[in-house]
């Protein structure tokens, strides 16, 4: 599993060990990963935050605020936003803060906050290690689902010999990349998405359009790699740039849209159609500008092709696919008839009367129709949790088939 444009909050705490995380902060770096250094003031002690921001490229935080500025290091936030999280090394004294809920430093109010997974490398001299105190919180962190890096074997800082010293760089390294891709629950499947607005030629200059900013489907395009797809996105006109693991197809038309999803459908295990595609297109585009001078003006319009629909027809047992509705009235009635005639496994459905919901925004307000009849309301939430919700569902359905 690659590390690339992953998120790490990499915890660094008092321990000699830590020279070895300029190391590992550099293999991490070149593996593609955004690290985001949190320090306790003890680990300051050890090696500088200036050598630690220098190779990460961020600074380094150690406190709740800056003292000299007033600025909040908001620690839900990192906790939050983090694709998973590292303690290398882990010291006796963190470890048992992590274990029994002591929160007294910003390291530790991270942890609490942290809804991603959490591995840990502990370092420490071995009789420290081999404690029965040490032993039960190392247990308790692991009941917590944190994952153990293990201390290596060798001579240790007091000049004994036995375990306790911090796993090497590359080994942590290699933890993480196997540690994830086995846990990841949709490794190995392959997602379609569709994003954004398509726009219909009127002539060179002119098109046809709609208000989708694609912030929906990138969302979830995002949502359903970080869970293990493979994800490839055929985006219509947007200023979004999807995340470089993601192979992104750009077209304009409707048309052009169709033909990439059906060149990708077949070999697809999930489908999600969340591109606003234009129900018309012009039957005949001007190859020049269309000059203004008559007072009336008309423009032929022919139906575009049924990308849903007709994907729908061509599903088999085992794909997922999930359909969208924007609808002004009678939401519940024109998403459950879609359901239906696109033969779509789900339906999600925003309302234009939802405030908040719709184009453009940075929240959403859904209700999920699916095939067996259920129907679930969300909240107002943020695009990104919104496509959570809905990969979890597919997570669930890919499972039952």
């Amino acid at each position: 599993m690659s590390l690339k444009d992953k998120n790490i909050v990499l915890g660094v705490c008092g321990s000699i060990a830590a020279y070895k995380i300029a190391s590992l902060i550099r293999l991490l770096i070149k593996e593609g990963a955004s690290v985001q250094v949190i320090m306790t003031r003890e680990a300051t002690q050890f090696i500088t935050p200036l050598t630690l921001s220098t190779l990460s490229k961020n600074p380094v935080l150690v406190d709740y605020y800056d003292p000299k500025t007033g600025e909040w290091n908001n620690h839900v936030h990192l906790g939050l936003h983090a694709d998973l999280m590292l303690v290398a090394p882990l010291s006796a004294n963190t470890l048992g803060k992590f274990a029994n809920g002591l929160c007294d430093n910003l390291l530790s109010a991270v942890y609490l906050s942290a809804k991603c997974p959490v591995y840990v490398a502990p370092a420490m001299d071995l009789d420290m290690w081999i404690h029965p105190s040490t032993t039960r919180n190392i247990a308790l962190l692991e009941s917590y689902g944190n994952k153990i890096i293990p201390p290596g074997k060798g001579e240790l800082a007091s000049g004994l010999n036995g375990e306790g010293r911090l796993a090497e760089p590359e080994d942590i390294i290699s933890y993480l990349q196997t540690d994830l891709a086995s846990n990841l629950p949709l490794q190995g499947k392959k997602a379609l998405i569709t994003a954004g607005p398509t726009y219909e030629a009127i002539d060179p200059v002119r098109f046809i359009g709609n208000h989708s900013s694609g912030k929906m489907g990138y969302a979830i395009a995002n949502q359903l790699l970080r869970l293990g797809a493979e994800v490839t996105l055929v985006s219509g006109p947007t200023s979004l740039q999807a995340n470089s693991s993601i192979r992104t197809i750009r077209i304009q038309s409707a048309q052009q849209m169709y033909d990439a999803c059906a060149q990708e459908f077949a070999i697809s295990d999930i489908i999600v159609m969340s591109a606003a595609v234009a129900d018309y297109t012009v039957q005949n585009p001007a190859d020049q500008k269309i000059k203004k001078k008559a007072e009336d003006f008309s423009i032929a319009l022919k139906k575009t092709v049924d990308i849903l629909g007709t994907l729908g027809q061509q599903k088999t047992s085992k794909q997922t696919l999930v359909g969208f509705a924007l609808e002004t009235n009678n939401e519940l009635e024109h998403a459950q008839d879609k359901l239906k005639r696109k033969n779509a496994d789900f339906i999600v459905l925003n309302s234009m009367q939802d405030k908040g919901a719709g184009f453009g925004t940075d929240t959403n307000k859904v209700t999920i129709l699916s095939r067996d009849g259920k129907t679930i309301n969300y909240a107002l939430k943020t695009k990104d949790e919104v496509a959570l919700d809905i990969s979890n569902l597919i997570i669930e359905h890919q499972k039952s088939l």
